[in-house]
């Protein structure tokens, strides 16, 4: 808001800033810009330094100076901007009859409430679109519920030393609910409700020395419902991704177990904006009698839907994993519970295991159903496949799986990702073209899970420039010594 209010004297602006970094010692320094309302105000701050002589800058300003503060020196010089902020306010109530002029700001600061989604941030671009156009000040409130009270969230003056008189006078200030025109200390105040499909998001009251416009009081009134409208989209947006966040940590482990034996790593990225919940999902959890289970899977498509899914399996492979089911029997339950879910079922590719530690490693049981190929890799950098292609769940009624045995021995890893990394696409090429991962992991050997969980997210993203379209999970399993 600096820059769009010293559009006017810019070019002096930066001559200024130019002719004060000319002058500094060498020592670390600051550039501030500063708007008050009627001037801009350069400043360079900077330790003080004592074989310095700091000069007036060569383009024209208004005043300068040095002020000390402790161990600092700013060096400041003033800029008039054309006119006062009352000719500025006279200005701009003579125009705003003209039509276009007040069409184009009133688009203007459409633009500007519209470019953030940050609910914070809305009341201050409200208050510095008014200022010094429409008012000297301006102090917007927010309202929570129709019973709730005012909130100041944010106020601005056009000078800003002033702020903290503006705020000590607002201290006790009754908020009217409706459009009101009242005196406070030498002001006349104008407050207009931001209203927004039906409620009341807040107040903004306007505060000038002399008598407001009819027209100006007009024009106050459109650009509330503009500011109301970006309030209500920015607190709807808010709220949103505070349930999606709220959605994805429910799908993720409430806590990461210790296993005997067993070093692990995982890596979730969910696709979209915002991080948005997506379809993939990873578990490692006890199952029971000195056993351990794990899971990655991926249900078709992303965001609630898929999310949807992705807690009916979570879940149903906890309860039967508890209740002793076999990792085969459990997959074939979750399939027919995903069926039953009828149009609402989604495709689901999962790897399930048992994990048993034993004298010489791990003793793993597991299940893929439809999913990526499991690697293993040994200290050597040999990795091979280790389980067998089976039916992804959510097809077929009737499927029977079989539960393939791996031996993990010390230092072997196993490697379990989604196809968000197998099928990460650059140009034509997919990662996993021609045994892309397995390459990938054939260079993590000697690496904690960690680092190789690290080092595969770290490669598909360096596989393609754009960023992923698809979630990615990363599973890493390595038997200690």
């Amino acid at each position: 808001m600096t820059a769009w209010a010293a559009a006017p004297v810019l070019r002096v602006a930066e001559q200024v800033a130019s002719d004060l970094v000319t002058q500094v010692s060498n020592e670390p320094f600051e550039i501030i810009w500063k708007h008050l309302g009627d001037a801009v105000q350069v400043e360079l701050r900077q330790r003080i330094s004592h074989d310095s002589d700091p000069k007036g800058p060569t383009a024209d300003v208004e005043e300068w100076g040095i002020t000390f503060a402790g161990e600092s020196r700013v060096h400041w010089a003033r800029i008039a901007l054309p006119g006062s902020a009352e000719s500025v306010q006279a200005e701009w109530s003579e125009e705003t009859s003209r039509g276009p002029h007040w069409l184009g700001f009133l688009a203007d600061a459409s633009d500007l409430l519209a470019g953030t989604l940050d609910p914070g941030m809305v009341p201050a671009i409200i208050a510095q679109i008014v200022v010094p156009r429409l008012a000297t000040w301006c102090a917007v409130y927010t309202i929570e519920s129709a019973s709730a009270p005012a909130n100041l969230a944010y106020l601005w003056h056009s000078d800003e030393s002033r702020n903290d008189d503006l705020r000590a006078m607002l201290t006790g200030f009754a908020v009217p609910r409706g459009i009101s025109i009242t005196h406070l200390g030498d002001s006349q105040v104008v407050s207009v409700p931001l209203i927004a499909r039906g409620r009341a998001l807040g107040v903004m009251s306007l505060g000038r020395p002399d008598r407001f416009p009819d027209e100006t009081v007009q024009f106050a009134e459109d650009i509330s419902r503009r500011a109301a409208l970006a309030l209500d989209n920015a607190r709807l947006y808010a709220e949103q991704a505070a349930a999606r966040r709220a959605l994805q940590r429910s799908l993720l482990p409430p806590s990461e177990p210790v296993v005997p034996g067993l070093d692990y790593g995982v890596i979730y990225e969910p696709a979209g904006e915002g991080n948005e919940v997506g379809g993939d999902f990873y578990d490692l959890f006890k199952a029971g009698d000195g056993s351990w289970r794990f899971a990655i899977g991926d249900v078709c498509g992303t965001g609630p839907e898929a999310a949807a899914v992705t807690g009916l399996a979570r879940h149903t492979l906890r309860l039967l994993a508890r209740e002793g089911y076999g990792v085969a029997a459990v997959l074939g339950r979750l399939n027919q519970a995903i069926l039953e879910e009828g149009e609402r079922a989604r495709f689901l590719t999962l790897l399930h295991g048992e994990i048993t530690p034993s004298e010489s490693g791990l003793e793993l049981r597991m299940v893929s159903a439809g999913h990526p190929e499991a690697l293993r890799l040994r200290p050597s950098g040999v990795v091979e496949p280790v389980t067998t292609p089976q039916s992804l769940l959510g097809v077929f009624p009737e499927v029977v799986f079989e539960a393939d045995t791996v031996h993990l021995d010390p230092d072997d890893v196993l490697l379990a990702v989604t196809d968000g990394v197998t099928e990460r696409r650059s140009g034509g090429r997919l990662l996993d073209d021609d045994g892309g991962l397995g390459k990938m992991l054939a260079e993590c050997a000697g690496l904690s899970a960690r680092a190789v969980a690290e080092r595969i997210r770290r490669g598909a993203a360096d596989f393609a420039p754009e960023p992923s379209a698809d979630d990615q999970a990363i599973l890493v399993l390595r038997a200690e010594r």
